[in-house]
């Protein structure tokens, strides 16, 4: 059959990590076993009046276009969130569904097609049993990568996860984040065993084995000051407009679920060349670099790799094959365009 196979011209997955968007709360970090005490990060506006900063053209580096640019105010009305006086720490808090059905097309025309990717994920499964990428999500959880810039400067930061089960917390697990690397998947051997059991957690909700929905909360040390929620991406800005617009749900300072899930998935380590862990795209993109760590003409993008596994029984190293199936827990729409 992989002779004939094609790919199919409608492919698609849907994700299987499903986080909300992470609210924010501010309150004493003695208080984190006292939700009640905790108030919501609001979202403000402030105005401030900046001064020329940008690189300018040679015909304008004369001093007195300087000092005459310099002259004019840059003001601006920007979205602030702060934890205000009298509090010390950030409290946040989302909740991640872990859904069943990896590698089970949401969209697909092709049923030999189907079926062959079927025996593949199956095969990887019996072998692999999504231990590796279970133990990654995990990791990423605990080390509270999805705190981005707010984990940075923090003096202490202590994540815990519970499984939701029946509308009650089943287990709880809690971690010392700043004692877990951003940068490799190795843990601390206090933290081994909790680790092993929010991995397979993850193994058994993605094969569907069992229901699995988990409460996550991070309280990070940090003192009085400025927070970062996510910013929101403003296309068709208008003149007076505010030059930075945070998110907010009713008020209260938030982080987008796609951030969210971005942090969760950055676990590949398997690009050419590796020097620290990166979110799983087709391509490797990094669009803070500008730059695609899997390059179709070096055959390590996802497309590469699952054309010659499907199509040419080809089978990747495995840590290509955790790459792969670690795409179809992303999801997206993957069909070949008919020529």
């Amino acid at each position: 059959m992989s002779e004939t196979l094609k790919t199919a011209s409608v492919l698609a997955f849907e994700r299987k990590l499903d986080p909300s968007d992470a609210m924010m709360s501010s309150g004493k970090w003695e208080d984190r076993d006292h939700s009640e005490r905790w108030n919501p990060v609001t979202v403000r506006e402030k105005s401030v009046r900046g001064t020329i900063s940008n690189r300018l053209k040679a015909k304008d580096q004369d001093p007195l276009k300087v000092d005459a640019a310099i002259e004019n105010p840059n003001l601006q009305t920007i979205d602030v969130a702060t934890i205000p006086e009298g509090a010390d720490a950030l409290r946040v808090h989302f909740s991640l569904r872990v859904l069943p059905g990896i590698g089970e097309p949401s969209a697909c025309n092709s049923p030999d097609y189907k079926k062959k990717l079927s025996d593949v994920v199956r095969s990887y499964i019996e072998t692999q049993s999504l231990a590796e990428l279970g133990k990654r999500y995990a990791y990423n959880l605990a080390n509270g990568r999805f705190l981005w810039r707010n984990r940075l400067g923090a003096e202490k930061v202590e994540v815990r996860i519970r499984h939701i089960f029946n509308g009650r917390a089943e287990k709880i697990w809690t971690f010392d984040a700043l004692s877990l690397s951003l940068r490799q998947f190795d843990p601390v051997p206090q933290a081994k065993t909790s680790l092993d059991e929010v991995a397979a957690l993850f193994a058994q909700g993605l094969t569907g084995k069992r229901h699995v929905l988990l409460d996550v909360e991070a309280f990070v040390q940090l003192g009085s000051g400025e927070v970062y929620p996510s910013q929101e991406l403003i296309l068709d800005r208008v003149q007076g407009q505010k030059s930075k617009t945070l998110y907010q749900v009713n008020g209260v300072a938030g982080i987008h679920s796609q951030k969210i899930g971005n942090a969760i998935r950055t676990i590949d380590t398997w690009y050419p060349d590796p020097s620290f862990p990166i979110a799983v795209e087709p391509y490797g993109s990094v669009t803070s670099e500008g730059k695609a760590y899997r390059q179709p003409r070096d055959k390590s993008d996802f497309y590469s790799l699952m054309d010659n596994w499907l199509l040419k029984d080809k089978v990747p190293s495995v840590e290509n094959q955790h790459f792969v199936m670690a795409v179809f827990v992303r999801g997206g729409v993957f069909g070949e365009k008919s020529e």
